[in-house]
Parts: structure tokens; sequence; C-alpha cells
């Protein structure tokens, strides 16, 4: 009888451990779980606003092209970066039903009636239909990769340096003051495509 109970005892003993150990292991697993999950809504959230940050820097910079303030640089590069750039919410609106409307009303608008279109509508216009249009090798795949990111910076950094050398030099780029304004807008350009590119190399 006495025996019986030390092994109960010792059994008993090694289950109530044994639960112990795994508690104790499902807890840290649920603070790494966590951990990560916050980690990675973090970079999400960062990645996310970085886009909407940089779209409208490129918008910006049309804007700007299209009043008084001439950029002198070669903004209809800028069509393919906000298409490559532009957050996922606004991109599927435009790529959906409203985006054919709206390509569908530009384009009858500039085949029968020119006179009626205006140039600054050109550009956009060009970005709606592109959207629309894109095969989806460029609009799923190539948009949301390493490739579109890359496209991003290549133009960022080629705007960048005609801007200089339109300006005069790096010095003029930050004094004059349409310079200053056009140089803010390029630079944040390089926001969404620098840290997109750095998480994809972490």
């Amino acid at each position: 009888m006495g025996k019986a109970s030390f092994i109960r005892m010792k059994t008993d003993r090694e289950s109530s451990e044994l639960i112990g150990s795994d508690l104790k292991d499902l807890g840290y697993a649920a603070r790494n779980l966590a951990t990560h999950a916050i980690k990675l809504a973090s970079l999400g959230f960062g990645t996310t606003f970085l886009e909407w940050v940089a779209s409208f820097s490129a918008i910006y910079l049309l804007i700007l092209d299209r009043t008084n303030w001439k950029t002198n640089i070669l903004t209809s590069l800028l069509i393919p970066y906000i298409f490559f750039s532009l957050p996922s919410l606004l991109f599927d609106v435009f790529r959906g039903e409203i985006g054919k409307w709206i390509a569908f009303v530009a384009v009858v608008l500039r085949l029968f009636f020119p006179r009626h279109f205006p140039d600054w509508l050109e550009l956009p216009g060009a970005l709606i239909l592109l959207m629309v249009v894109a095969p989806s090798l460029l609009a799923d795949t190539v948009k949301d990769c390493w490739i579109g990111v890359a496209i991003c910076l290549v133009i960022a950094c080629y705007l960048l340096q005609e801007h200089i050398r339109a300006s005069g030099g790096f010095r003029n780029s930050f004094t004059r003051a349409n310079g200053l304004s056009n140089t803010i807008g390029i630079i944040l350009l390089f926001v969404y495509p620098v840290w997109a590119l750095v998480l994809d190399i972490v």
C-alpha cells in the first residue's frame, strides 16, 4: 500500500512538472507571437503610411508642374511612379469600375471634344488609363514586389539629379523658393522605396 501511494505521488509530481513546463513554454510562445505580430503590424503600417506620403508627393509635383511653379523635370516619369507606389486601397478603386468609367469619359472627351479637353488632364488621364489596362503581371505581381519598389527608386534618383541640374547646382536647388519646394517633393519620393527595400533586405 505504501509503495503504491509513493509511485502515485511520484507520477503526480512528474505530471504537474510536465504541465508546468508546457504552460511555461506556451506563455513564452504567446509572448513571442504577440511581439512579432506587433512588430509586423507596425512595419506594415509604416510601409502603408510611406506609400501615401510618396504618392501624394508625386501628385504634388505633378500639380506644381501644371501651375506657375514649373519643375523643369520630366514629370511624365511620375505616372509610373504613382502606379507602383499608390496604396492598394486607391489602386483597387481606380482599377475597378470607377476607374473604367473615368478612363472611358477621358478617352471620349479626348477623341471627340479635343478642344474641351484641358492639357493639365493629359497625365492624370494617362495614369487612370494605365491602371485600368495594365496586365495583372504588372498590376498584381510587379507592383507588390521589390521590382516595383526598385523602379520607384530609380525614377526618384533620376528626377532628383535632373532637378539639381535644372536648378543650376545642388545649392540652388535648396535656396531658390520654387527650387526648395520641388526639392522637398522629390526627396519625399525616396521615403517609400528606400523603406520598402530595407524591409525586403532585412
